[in-house]
Protein backbone atom coordinates (compact mmCIF):
# COMPACT_ATOMS: atom_id res chain seq x y z
CA UNK A 1 0.00 0.00 0.00
CA UNK A 2 2.82 2.38 0.82
CA UNK A 3 4.43 1.55 -2.53
CA UNK A 4 1.19 2.52 -4.28
CA UNK A 5 1.03 5.81 -2.33
CA UNK A 6 4.67 6.49 -3.21
CA UNK A 7 3.95 5.83 -6.88
CA UNK A 8 1.08 8.35 -6.91
CA UNK A 9 3.16 10.95 -5.04
CA UNK A 10 6.05 10.69 -7.51
CA UNK A 11 3.78 11.13 -10.55
CA UNK A 12 2.04 14.14 -8.97
CA UNK A 13 5.34 15.82 -8.07
CA UNK A 14 6.62 15.30 -11.62
CA UNK A 15 3.50 16.95 -13.02
CA UNK A 16 3.77 19.89 -10.65
CA UNK A 17 7.47 20.45 -11.41
CA UNK A 18 6.82 20.29 -15.14
CA UNK A 19 4.07 22.91 -15.00
CA UNK A 20 6.20 25.17 -12.80
CA UNK A 21 8.64 25.53 -15.73
CA UNK A 22 7.79 28.64 -17.79
CA UNK A 23 7.48 26.88 -21.17
CA UNK A 24 4.61 26.08 -23.53
CA UNK A 25 4.91 22.73 -25.36
CA UNK A 26 2.29 23.88 -27.88
CA UNK A 27 4.38 26.92 -28.84
CA UNK A 28 7.47 24.71 -29.18
CA UNK A 29 5.52 22.32 -31.40
CA UNK A 30 4.51 25.16 -33.76
CA UNK A 31 8.08 26.42 -34.19
CA UNK A 32 9.60 29.88 -34.10
CA UNK A 33 6.94 31.50 -36.32
CA UNK A 34 4.03 30.22 -34.28
CA UNK A 35 0.67 31.91 -34.69
CA UNK A 36 -2.02 32.11 -32.03
CA UNK A 37 -4.25 29.79 -34.05
CA UNK A 38 -1.48 27.21 -34.45
CA UNK A 39 -0.68 27.31 -30.74
CA UNK A 40 -4.38 26.86 -29.89
CA UNK A 41 -4.73 23.85 -32.21
CA UNK A 42 -1.49 22.30 -30.94
CA UNK A 43 -2.53 22.77 -27.30
CA UNK A 44 -5.86 21.06 -27.99
CA UNK A 45 -4.13 18.24 -29.87
CA UNK A 46 -1.55 17.73 -27.10
CA UNK A 47 -4.17 18.11 -24.37
CA UNK A 48 -2.35 20.94 -22.59
CA UNK A 49 -5.36 23.28 -22.80
CA UNK A 50 -7.20 21.29 -20.15
CA UNK A 51 -6.87 21.83 -16.38
CA UNK A 52 -3.95 20.16 -14.65
CA UNK A 53 -6.10 17.77 -12.62
CA UNK A 54 -7.92 16.62 -15.78
CA UNK A 55 -4.64 15.91 -17.56
CA UNK A 56 -3.27 14.04 -14.57
CA UNK A 57 -6.51 12.07 -14.17
CA UNK A 58 -6.36 10.92 -17.80
CA UNK A 59 -2.69 10.02 -17.45
CA UNK A 60 -3.29 8.00 -14.29
CA UNK A 61 -6.31 6.29 -15.86
CA UNK A 62 -4.17 5.15 -18.79
CA UNK A 63 -1.70 3.58 -16.37
CA UNK A 64 -4.26 1.31 -14.71
CA UNK A 65 -4.41 -2.19 -16.30
CA UNK A 66 -8.23 -2.42 -16.34
CA UNK A 67 -9.59 -5.95 -16.66
CA UNK A 68 -12.26 -6.79 -19.21
CA UNK A 69 -13.36 -9.41 -21.74
CA UNK A 70 -11.43 -10.25 -24.86
CA UNK A 71 -12.77 -10.22 -28.43
CA UNK A 72 -14.69 -13.47 -27.92
CA UNK A 73 -16.34 -12.10 -24.73
CA UNK A 74 -15.13 -15.12 -22.79
CA UNK A 75 -11.37 -14.90 -22.21
CA UNK A 76 -10.15 -12.25 -19.72
CA UNK A 77 -8.29 -9.32 -21.19
CA UNK A 78 -6.16 -6.67 -19.47
CA UNK A 79 -5.58 -3.26 -21.00
CA UNK A 80 -1.88 -2.54 -21.33
CA UNK A 81 -0.79 0.55 -19.35
CA UNK A 82 -0.39 3.44 -21.76
CA UNK A 83 2.13 6.23 -21.08
CA UNK A 84 0.82 8.39 -23.91
CA UNK A 85 2.65 9.88 -26.88
CA UNK A 86 5.68 12.10 -27.03
CA UNK A 87 5.08 15.82 -27.57
CA UNK A 88 8.07 16.08 -29.92
CA UNK A 89 7.97 13.05 -32.26
CA UNK A 90 4.50 11.61 -31.45
CA UNK A 91 5.97 8.16 -30.84
CA UNK A 92 4.37 6.12 -28.08
CA UNK A 93 6.21 6.58 -24.78
CA UNK A 94 5.87 2.84 -24.18
CA UNK A 95 8.09 2.13 -27.18
CA UNK A 96 10.56 4.90 -26.27
CA UNK A 97 10.98 3.58 -22.71
CA UNK A 98 11.15 -0.06 -23.79
CA UNK A 99 13.87 0.74 -26.33
CA UNK A 100 15.99 2.63 -23.80
CA UNK A 101 15.38 0.42 -20.74
CA UNK A 102 17.56 -2.55 -21.85
CA UNK A 103 20.56 -0.22 -22.24
CA UNK A 104 20.19 1.20 -18.72
CA UNK A 105 19.44 -2.25 -17.29
CA UNK A 106 22.59 -3.64 -18.92
CA UNK A 107 24.60 -0.77 -17.48
CA UNK A 108 23.20 -0.88 -13.93
CA UNK A 109 22.94 -4.64 -13.34
CA UNK A 110 26.19 -5.38 -15.13
CA UNK A 111 27.85 -2.67 -13.07
CA UNK A 112 26.38 -4.17 -9.88
CA UNK A 113 27.90 -7.56 -10.72
CA UNK A 114 31.18 -5.84 -11.56
CA UNK A 115 31.43 -3.91 -8.27
CA UNK A 116 30.35 -6.89 -6.15
CA UNK A 117 33.04 -9.09 -7.76
CA UNK A 118 35.57 -6.50 -6.60
CA UNK A 119 34.08 -5.58 -3.22
CA UNK A 120 33.42 -9.07 -1.84
CA UNK A 121 36.96 -10.54 -1.99
CA UNK A 122 38.69 -7.25 -1.13
CA UNK A 123 36.35 -6.52 1.79
CA UNK A 124 36.61 -10.05 3.21
CA UNK A 125 40.41 -10.21 2.89
CA UNK A 126 40.76 -6.77 4.46
CA UNK A 127 38.67 -7.93 7.42
CA UNK A 128 40.70 -11.12 7.84
CA UNK A 129 43.99 -9.19 7.71
CA UNK A 130 43.36 -5.77 9.26
CA UNK A 131 46.11 -3.15 8.92
CA UNK A 132 47.90 -5.22 6.32
CA UNK A 133 49.18 -3.77 3.03
CA UNK A 134 46.02 -4.96 1.24
CA UNK A 135 43.85 -3.33 3.91
CA UNK A 136 45.67 0.00 3.62
CA UNK A 137 45.47 -0.02 -0.19
CA UNK A 138 41.76 -0.84 0.05
CA UNK A 139 41.14 2.10 2.38
CA UNK A 140 42.90 4.46 -0.05
CA UNK A 141 40.70 3.06 -2.83
CA UNK A 142 37.65 3.69 -0.65
CA UNK A 143 38.65 7.30 -0.02
CA UNK A 144 39.21 8.03 -3.71
CA UNK A 145 36.05 6.22 -4.76
CA UNK A 146 33.85 8.10 -2.30
CA UNK A 147 35.34 11.48 -3.26
CA UNK A 148 35.32 11.14 -7.06
CA UNK A 149 32.48 12.12 -9.42
CA UNK A 150 31.25 9.60 -12.04
CA UNK A 151 31.77 12.05 -14.91
CA UNK A 152 35.41 12.59 -13.89
CA UNK A 153 36.03 8.86 -13.50
CA UNK A 154 34.34 8.09 -16.80
CA UNK A 155 36.35 10.71 -18.67
CA UNK A 156 39.62 9.42 -17.18
CA UNK A 157 38.83 5.83 -18.16
CA UNK A 158 37.68 6.87 -21.63
CA UNK A 159 40.86 8.94 -22.18
CA UNK A 160 43.48 6.50 -20.90
CA UNK A 161 41.94 3.09 -21.72
CA UNK A 162 39.85 4.12 -24.72
CA UNK A 163 41.63 7.00 -26.49
CA UNK A 164 45.29 6.51 -25.51
CA UNK A 165 45.55 2.74 -25.12
CA UNK A 166 42.75 1.87 -27.55
CA UNK A 167 41.86 -1.18 -25.49
CA UNK A 168 38.12 -0.51 -25.19
CA UNK A 169 35.62 1.51 -27.25
CA UNK A 170 34.76 4.95 -25.91
CA UNK A 171 31.18 5.24 -27.16
CA UNK A 172 28.43 3.11 -28.62
CA UNK A 173 26.19 0.26 -27.55
CA UNK A 174 25.80 -3.21 -29.05
CA UNK A 175 22.59 -5.14 -28.62
CA UNK A 176 22.86 -8.37 -26.67
CA UNK A 177 20.56 -10.37 -28.97
CA UNK A 178 19.93 -8.56 -32.27
CA UNK A 179 23.20 -7.70 -34.03
CA UNK A 180 23.39 -4.57 -36.18
CA UNK A 181 26.19 -4.88 -38.75
CA UNK A 182 29.38 -5.89 -36.95
CA UNK A 183 28.04 -4.81 -33.57
CA UNK A 184 25.97 -7.32 -31.66
CA UNK A 185 26.00 -10.45 -29.59
CA UNK A 186 27.08 -11.12 -25.99
CA UNK A 187 30.80 -10.58 -26.64
CA UNK A 188 30.46 -7.20 -28.35
CA UNK A 189 27.77 -6.19 -25.85
CA UNK A 190 30.10 -6.80 -22.89
CA UNK A 191 33.12 -5.34 -24.72
CA UNK A 192 31.36 -1.99 -25.26
CA UNK A 193 30.18 -1.85 -21.64
CA UNK A 194 33.48 -2.57 -19.86
CA UNK A 195 34.35 1.09 -19.31
CA UNK A 196 30.84 2.10 -18.14
CA UNK A 197 30.82 -0.90 -15.78
CA UNK A 198 34.25 0.06 -14.48
CA UNK A 199 32.97 3.60 -13.80
CA UNK A 200 30.15 2.19 -11.68
CA UNK A 201 32.48 -0.29 -10.01
CA UNK A 202 34.95 2.42 -9.01
CA UNK A 203 32.20 4.42 -7.32
CA UNK A 204 30.16 1.73 -5.59
CA UNK A 205 32.85 -0.87 -4.89
CA UNK A 206 34.58 1.62 -2.61
CA UNK A 207 31.48 1.88 -0.42
CA UNK A 208 30.93 -1.87 -0.39
CA UNK A 209 34.54 -2.69 0.49
CA UNK A 210 34.27 -0.55 3.61
CA UNK A 211 30.85 -1.95 4.55
CA UNK A 212 31.77 -5.61 3.98
CA UNK A 213 35.01 -5.16 5.92
CA UNK A 214 33.20 -3.65 8.91
CA UNK A 215 30.42 -6.29 8.89
CA UNK A 216 32.82 -9.24 8.60
CA UNK A 217 35.04 -7.92 11.41
CA UNK A 218 31.98 -7.48 13.62
CA UNK A 219 30.68 -10.98 12.83
CA UNK A 220 34.09 -12.55 13.55
CA UNK A 221 33.85 -11.30 17.14
CA UNK A 222 30.39 -12.75 17.82
CA UNK A 223 29.83 -15.57 20.32
CA UNK A 224 28.32 -17.96 17.77
CA UNK A 225 31.52 -17.78 15.69
CA UNK A 226 33.70 -18.59 18.70
CA UNK A 227 31.33 -21.43 19.59
CA UNK A 228 31.52 -22.90 16.08
CA UNK A 229 35.30 -22.78 16.16
CA UNK A 230 35.37 -24.35 19.65
CA UNK A 231 33.28 -27.25 18.34
CA UNK A 232 35.94 -27.92 15.69
CA UNK A 233 34.08 -26.62 12.63
CA UNK A 234 36.35 -26.03 9.62
CA UNK A 235 37.25 -22.40 8.98
CA UNK A 236 35.61 -22.36 5.55
CA UNK A 237 32.34 -23.60 7.08
CA UNK A 238 32.53 -20.96 9.81
CA UNK A 239 33.04 -18.25 7.20
CA UNK A 240 30.27 -19.48 4.90
CA UNK A 241 27.54 -20.45 7.36
CA UNK A 242 28.17 -18.11 10.29
CA UNK A 243 30.18 -15.07 9.26
CA UNK A 244 29.18 -14.27 5.68
CA UNK A 245 25.52 -15.16 6.04
CA UNK A 246 25.11 -12.65 8.84
CA UNK A 247 27.56 -10.06 7.52
CA UNK A 248 25.93 -9.89 4.07
CA UNK A 249 22.42 -9.08 5.30
CA UNK A 250 23.05 -5.29 5.44
CA UNK A 251 24.86 -5.58 2.10
CA UNK A 252 21.70 -6.97 0.47
CA UNK A 253 19.73 -4.03 1.84
CA UNK A 254 22.28 -1.56 0.53
CA UNK A 255 22.53 -3.33 -2.84
CA UNK A 256 18.79 -3.08 -3.45
CA UNK A 257 18.82 0.64 -2.62
CA UNK A 258 21.97 1.40 -4.59
CA UNK A 259 20.69 -0.27 -7.75
CA UNK A 260 17.73 2.08 -7.56
CA UNK A 261 20.08 5.03 -6.99
CA UNK A 262 22.22 3.85 -9.90
CA UNK A 263 19.21 4.25 -12.20
CA UNK A 264 19.45 7.98 -11.54
CA UNK A 265 23.23 8.03 -11.55
CA UNK A 266 23.23 6.30 -14.94
CA UNK A 267 22.49 9.70 -16.49
CA UNK A 268 26.11 10.77 -15.96
CA UNK A 269 27.64 7.53 -17.19
CA UNK A 270 25.38 7.37 -20.24
CA UNK A 271 26.26 10.97 -21.10
CA UNK A 272 30.01 10.29 -20.94
CA UNK A 273 29.92 7.13 -23.03
CA UNK A 274 27.05 8.07 -25.38
CA UNK A 275 24.74 5.24 -24.36
CA UNK A 276 21.11 5.53 -25.59
CA UNK A 277 19.56 4.65 -22.24
CA UNK A 278 16.89 6.11 -20.00
CA UNK A 279 19.22 8.85 -18.74
CA UNK A 280 19.83 10.24 -22.22
CA UNK A 281 16.13 9.88 -23.03
CA UNK A 282 15.15 11.80 -19.90
CA UNK A 283 17.62 14.63 -20.61
CA UNK A 284 16.35 15.05 -24.18
CA UNK A 285 12.74 14.99 -22.98
CA UNK A 286 13.38 17.64 -20.32
CA UNK A 287 15.21 19.87 -22.80
CA UNK A 288 12.23 19.63 -25.20
CA UNK A 289 9.65 20.03 -22.40
CA UNK A 290 8.23 16.65 -23.36
CA UNK A 291 6.04 15.78 -20.37
CA UNK A 292 4.80 12.31 -21.50
CA UNK A 293 8.33 11.02 -22.11
CA UNK A 294 9.66 12.58 -18.90
CA UNK A 295 6.76 11.12 -16.96
CA UNK A 296 7.24 7.72 -18.60
CA UNK A 297 10.90 7.54 -17.55
CA UNK A 298 10.00 8.62 -14.00
CA UNK A 299 7.19 6.06 -13.75
CA UNK A 300 9.40 3.26 -15.04
CA UNK A 301 12.25 4.14 -12.67
CA UNK A 302 9.82 4.38 -9.73
CA UNK A 303 8.38 0.95 -10.47
CA UNK A 304 11.90 -0.51 -10.72
CA UNK A 305 12.88 0.91 -7.32
CA UNK A 306 9.65 -0.37 -5.70
CA UNK A 307 10.16 -3.85 -7.16
CA UNK A 308 13.81 -3.92 -6.07
CA UNK A 309 12.75 -3.01 -2.53
CA UNK A 310 10.26 -5.89 -2.58
CA UNK A 311 12.94 -8.32 -3.81
CA UNK A 312 15.24 -7.22 -0.98
CA UNK A 313 12.51 -7.85 1.60
CA UNK A 314 11.94 -11.34 0.20
CA UNK A 315 15.66 -12.12 0.22
CA UNK A 316 15.83 -11.35 3.94
CA UNK A 317 14.02 -14.55 4.85
CA UNK A 318 16.36 -16.64 2.71
CA UNK A 319 19.59 -15.09 3.99
CA UNK A 320 18.66 -14.85 7.68
CA UNK A 321 16.49 -17.73 9.01
CA UNK A 322 15.56 -15.58 12.01
CA UNK A 323 13.42 -13.40 9.74
CA UNK A 324 10.00 -14.80 8.88
CA UNK A 325 7.45 -13.25 6.56
CA UNK A 326 3.93 -13.12 7.97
Amino acid sequence: MWAFVLFIAVTIVTYVIFYAIPANPARLACGQRATAECIKRAAHYLGTDRPLYVQYGKFFGRLMPVAGLGPNNFSPHFKTPNLGRSFTNRLTVNSVVLNAAPVTASLVFGGAVFWMLIALPVGILSALRPRSLLDRIAMVFVLVGISAHPVWIGLLLAYFLGFKAGVFPITGYCDFINPSGNCGGPVQWAYHLVLPWATFAFLFAALYVRMIRANVMEALGEDYVRTARAKGAPEWLVMRSHVLRNALLPVVTMLGMDIGIALGGAIFTESVFGLPGLGKTAIQAIENFDLPTTQGVVVFATLCIILLTLVVDLLYAWIDPRIRLT
